[in-house]
């Protein structure tokens, strides 16, 4: 029984963490957010509601500086204040930040936002129980495979989320009438506006795919629909 003791306590502490997490994000964004009431990008939110037959899209500004946009676990969309101002700045147009707004909506729909909750919860549960084991075998060294291990897994699942949701948003903004252009170029922008003069990581440790593979994959969906038109 005592060897399954580190798998055990593991699994707790994932559920506690999971529970916290949720409620200290929720509590979070509920205090520092306001509703988006833009008279340039509302028209556009209505367009994906009405495509999306649903009476109301409610998309907040969370009030931080970095460049980002983000799906709650609760399912609510937030732009960020950094990216809002640079909207407000011409950095971004209407139909730009539009189409981060699809993209998200694209995690809501695809139930990415709670399962990454979910698997950052488990993900710690789990690191904590594979760094316990391999501890008992690789002493000092242990817990630093098991944390390249884990953080390699997580990269690799986020990007196939990132071109899951960039699909979703594709398609609602081509239903939308709003198109995929200022997706495509958003994409090219994404890196001057969230720059932070950090060293470049390989792609394989990337949460987000490259920029070019986003563009092609968007550009390979077109031509697919093309095809299918008769």
């Amino acid at each position: 029984m005592l060897r399954f003791a580190p798998i055990l306590i593991a699994l707790i502490y994932g559920i506690v963490l999971y529970r916290f997490s949720a409620w200290r994000t929720a509590r979070e964004l509920d205090a520092r957010s306001t509703e988006l009431a833009d008279p340039k990008l509302v028209p556009l939110i209505k367009k994906m509601a009405t495509a999306l037959d649903l009476k109301r899209i409610r998309v907040h500004i969370y009030e931080i500086d970095p460049v980002n946009g983000l799906a709650a676990p609760d399912g609510r969309i937030f732009i960020t204040r950094g990216f809002y101002n640079r909207y407000r700045a011409g950095e971004v147009t209407a139909d730009e930040l539009a189409s981060v707004i699809a993209h998200e909506l694209g995690h809501v729909a695809l139930g990415h936002s709670r399962r990454r909750m979910i698997d950052f919860s488990g993900q710690n549960a789990l690191r904590t129980a594979l760094a316990m084991v391999l501890s008992r075998f690789l002493p000092g060294i242990g817990p630093l495979i098991a944390n390249s291990a884990m953080s390699l897994l997580m990269a690799r699942l986020s990007r196939s989320d990132e071109y899951e949701a960039d699909s979703y948003a594709a398609a609602l903004l081509t239903k939308s009438g709003i198109g995929t252009a200022p997706q495509k170029s958003l994409f090219t922008k994404l890196e001057a506006l969230t720059k932070s003069g950090a060293a470049p990581m390989p792609a394989w440790m990337l949460s987000h795919p490259k920029t070019p593979d986003r563009i092609a994959a968007i550009e390979a969906l077109e031509k697919k629909w093309r095809l299918e038109t008769p």
